[in-house]
């Protein structure tokens, strides 16, 4: 229910938010509830992939792509992702997510998450992610950039996002052969 009440608040308040260009940081802000602690009173792990859906929502809305893509039938899925922390998000402790698309193929997008509090990353995820089409089948991620009016080519992949790539390929190999 915690998740809930913060997607009405995102969807209302990304509305009053400045519009970005597609590749825009995203900053979106938040606190550490009670809701969102594990028995160590910290940030719970699994809360930190919850929050990236809600930053996400916002970068989306900001772009003025929640709208188009609603009425054209097309809806996101995340393929797969990562996080990595370096430090504990605490108690009622601000921070944001900076959320930006990293890099994009023939079949998929790639957004990069990264906590910040204090001024510091304290956490840094990356998603693999992929859109349907409501009437079936899949919308290449250069269908999106056309129906948002973007002449962009896609940032330069990092050597890093090259090697998680890679991973996944091979990964994804293992579980389901041809």
């Amino acid at each position: 229910m915690n998740m809930f009440f913060r997607l009405l608040w995102t969807y209302f308040i990304s509305k009053y938010r400045s519009k970005l260009h597609l590749l825009d940081t995203c900053p979106t802000p938040f606190r550490v509830l009670p809701t969102d602690l594990d028995v160590l009173m910290h940030m719970n792990n699994g809360v930190y992939f919850s929050l990236q859906d809600l930053a996400r929502t916002d970068y989306m809305i900001r772009i003025g792509g929640l709208h188009l893509f609603t009425e054209r039938g097309w809806y996101p899925v995340v393929v797969a992702e990562r996080l990595r922390f370096r430090k504990s998000l605490q108690l009622f402790k601000k921070f944001e997510i900076h959320t930006k698309l990293a890099y994009w193929d023939d079949k998929y997008i790639y957004i990069e998450h990264t906590f910040v509090s204090g001024g510091e990353a304290v956490a840094w995820g990356m998603i693999r992610a992929r859109f349907l089409s409501r009437k079936g089948g899949l919308v290449a991620p250069q269908e999106l950039m056309d129906a948002m009016g973007s002449k962009e080519q896609p940032p330069a992949m990092t050597d890093y996002l090259k090697n998680w790539i890679a991973a996944e390929d091979a990964h994804s190999t293992a579980i389901h052969p041809s």
